[in-house]
């Protein structure tokens, strides 16, 4: 039960310090996960982050979701999940009674533009750490590449993308194990 509620606490911990969502929380997850509790390795939070990416619904739920089932089963995941919710219920439940009220105040509307400039550079930082990771050698690079391209330029969509490149993922792997 301990483990249970350290797996709520931790995942609530993220939910309530992170703003920005997913692509914000992969510092704070990666510490959490990775470095303090050790529930997962660098690339196996990073293999839960793109599953959670692939799959419908929200990235940091689901990535909540892949630890917990991985840490406890059913219940780490039902009590992992709640944890990364239960924050934002509590904070967004809190906006929109107080927000109404004051959205037309020029301070409040600062500090939400000096919030969206944080979660950029938030994000920009676990993008370069995931870069780092992900991309270790040419034939990772060429692959980084053509899906840059394909998403940003010309607007391919990633339901064509991930399983396009996963398919080249495991067609490479596959010829270098033929190779050794």
């Amino acid at each position: 039960m301990k483990e249970l509620f350290q797996l709520f606490a931790s995942f609530a911990r993220i939910g309530a310090l992170t703003f920005g969502g997913g692509y914000a929380m992969l510092p704070m997850l990666q510490k959490e996960v990775v470095e303090k509790h050790k529930w997962a390795t660098e690339e196996e939070l990073m293999d839960y982050y793109a599953i959670g990416q692939c799959t419908p619904g929200v990235i940091a739920v689901n990535t909540a979701t892949f630890v917990g089932q991985s840490q406890r089963g059913t219940l780490g995941a039902v009590f992992a999940t709640a944890g990364i919710v239960f924050p934002s219920f509590v904070i967004i439940s809190l906006i929109a009674t107080v927000l109404t009220n004051f959205s037309h105040i020029p301070e409040v509307k600062y500090a939400f533009a000096g919030i969206r400039v944080c979660v950029c550079v938030l994000i920009l930082n676990a993008v370069i750490k995931l870069f780092k990771k992900s991309v270790p050698d040419v034939v990772a690079g060429i692959i980084f590449a053509v899906v840059l391209l394909a998403s940003v330029i010309f607007d391919v969509s990633p339901i064509l993308i991930v399983p396009i490149a996963a398919v080249i993922g495991i067609g490479v792997q596959l010829w270098r194990c033929k190779q050794k």
